[in-house]
C-alpha cells in the first residue's frame, strides 16, 4: 500500500554537480523527479557528450521550466526553444543548451 508523501529540493535523496550545472534527485515511489540547474555557458554537446560517450542524448525528457530559457535540437535538425511555465516533451537524439545570460532551471519527470 502507498503512503502520503512529502519532499522537498531542499534535502534531495542524489545531488550530482558539475561545473556548468547542478542536479538533484527526488525519488517517490517508482517515480523521479530531477531539479536541473543549468548555467549560461551549459551545452549538452560539449558538457554531457564526452561522459555519455554519445552523439546526442540518448534519453527521453518531459521537462517543465521554472527559469530561464534553453534550446533544443532533434538529430533532424527541428529546433524549440522554451522557457518558464512551458512543458516540453523531448524525444532521444537531441541536444539542449542554455540560452542567455541566466540560469535555466527545470524539472525533469522520469
Amino acid at each position: 500500500m502507498q503512503s502520503l508523501q512529502k519532499k522537498r529540493f531542499s534535502k534531495p535523496d542524489k545531488t550530482i554537480s558539475g561545473a556548468k550545472s547542478r542536479i538533484d534527485k527526488i525519488e517517490m515511489g517508482d517515480i523521479s523527479v530531477l531539479r536541473m540547474t543549468h548555467r549560461p555557458g551549459w551545452e549538452w554537446s560539449k558538457d554531457v557528450k564526452p561522459v555519455a560517450k554519445t552523439d546526442w542524448c540518448e534519453k527521453h525528457h518531459i521537462l517543465y521550466c521554472l527559469k530561464g530559457r534553453m534550446g533544443v535540437r532533434m538529430r533532424d535538425g527541428s529546433e524549440l526553444e522554451f522557457g518558464p511555465g512551458d512543458l516540453v516533451d523531448i524525444p532521444p537524439g537531441h541536444d539542449g543548451w542554455v540560452i542567455g545570460n541566466k540560469p535555466a532551471i527545470v524539472l525533469d519527470l522520469v
